[in-house]
């Protein structure tokens, strides 16, 4: 049986020069082009009243001993009923963290928003640290190496279910993402049949239709509970934590503290001004800053790499910090369940209960247009001495120190 097999010898694969097919036994082949010096294995098979050839490498790469290992594999596939080229097919397709990186980096330049960006990679997890490590929280985690190939309606649900009644509007961006990945993918070739991730006529049956009540809603932390939270917070030393605390000392918008620049802050005047590409309405925004805030900016100045670059700079080199960055801060220092935009909401709830500032002035410093185009043309300045004198006051309520329960 084993010269029935080994037919060939390695002397014989070297000297070899007939054009044609050199039979070794068992469906390996020694293949030989018409000019006699390009050599290559193959292995030839039937499945399915159907004849395949598998290619096996060139001889000038692949060793006859080689060759004989791939074959003997190969035929162990086909005892088991599986095709070969198949089963390798699936072997070298790419995962979906891959396909999902290709989709990113596609379309990134048509999002006009970096917030964007920052949402598609945390929820796909295919963002990774300076170390190389997958940054922590990504909803679709469990797909990342998984060839895109393979993935199908249960490993779809086994991300939305957990979160798909508690974060409902997050669960359905993420099933819209997976389902585009899965769409490109089919696109490419790299799959087929139907996408798992649809919602209409496949999902629908499966998943409870979502709350429509839940978007737009930011858990915030009440504000008597901040103080506290902010003792905790200055615990943890990381660039995380600086940009947290500065979120919520200036109830700004997690975005415009991510993208803040150094030629953004004029130290000497305690003044940050945000130009108007980067805010939400469009029109540049200029943010008072206490005490606190300067202590923390002289903090990151000192990690300053770059004149004009990001005040709180990501793990990659001329990245921001992720959106995700400061939610697993927040979760990891005793805000499970709330979100950093809830901030701003625990800001406008204490400047409205403890406060004697007009409505004007509070929502001035959270940037919000107030009355319509008339009003706002009469009123063009934007009370910038009266917002300081605010924000002073909510930097002194959050250093205030909650009460300690005396022991029983």
């Amino acid at each position: 049986m084993a010269r029935a097999l080994f037919r060939l010898s390695a002397r014989e694969v070297q000297t070899l020069k007939k054009p044609g097919r050199h039979a070794d036994g068992g469906g390996l082949y020694l293949t030989i082009d018409p000019t006699g010096t390009r050599k290559r294995w193959v292995f030839l098979y039937s499945l399915n009243k159907r004849q395949r050839e598998a290619g096996l490498g060139p001889a000038s790469e692949v060793s006859l001993a080689e060759a004989r290992r791939k074959a003997e594999a190969m035929r162990a596939m086909l005892r088991d009923g599986r095709d070969p080229l198949e089963s390798r097919k699936k072997a070298e397709a790419p995962t979906f963290g891959e396909v999902a990186s290709d989709y990113i980096n596609a379309h990134a330049a048509s999002w006009r928003n970096p917030k964007h960006l920052d949402q598609w990679r945390m929820t796909l997890s295919v963002q990774k640290d300076s170390e190389g490590a997958w940054i922590d929280g990504g909803y679709c985690a469990s797909l990342r190496d998984k060839p895109v190939s393979d993935i199908g309606t249960d490993e779809v649900l086994a991300i939305l279910q957990p979160i798909w009644s508690t974060k409902a509007e997050t669960a359905a961006r993420v099933r819209g993402r997976i389902e585009m990945v899965l769409d490109a993918a089919k696109v490419r070739g790299l799959r087929t049949g139907d996408n798992p991730a649809q919602w209409r006529g496949h999902l629908s049956h499966l998943l409870p239709k979502r709350q429509k009540l839940q978007r737009g809603h930011h858990a915030a932390m009440p504000y008597k509970d901040v103080p506290a939270f902010i003792k905790k917070l200055r615990l943890v030393r990381g660039i995380g934590s600086y940009a947290l605390e500065f979120t919520i000392l200036t109830a700004a918008r997690s975005g415009e503290v991510r993208g803040a620049t150094w030629s953004e802050m004029d130290l000497e005047r305690r003044l940050w001004t945000i130009p108007a590409g980067r805010m939400k309405g469009g029109r540049a925004h200029r943010v008072p800053l206490p005490d606190r805030t300067i202590e923390i900016l002289k903090v990151m100045e000192q990690l300053r790499k770059e004149p004009e670059g990001l005040v709180f700079p990501g793990a990659r080199k001329g990245s921001a910090l992720s959106d995700m960055a400061l939610a697993m801060t927040l979760q990891r220092n005793g805000g499970e369940g709330f979100t950093t935009h809830g901030f701003r909401s625990a800001f406008r709830d204490w400047a409205g209960d403890h406060t004697p500032f007009p409505r004007e002035v509070i929502e001035a410093a959270l940037a919000h247009a107030v009355g319509d185009a008339t009003e706002a043309a009469y009123r063009r300045g934007d009370a910038l001495e009266k917002r300081r004198d605010l924000m002073v006051l909510w930097a002194d309520f959050l250093e205030t120190q909650p009460r300690q329960p005396r022991a029983a």
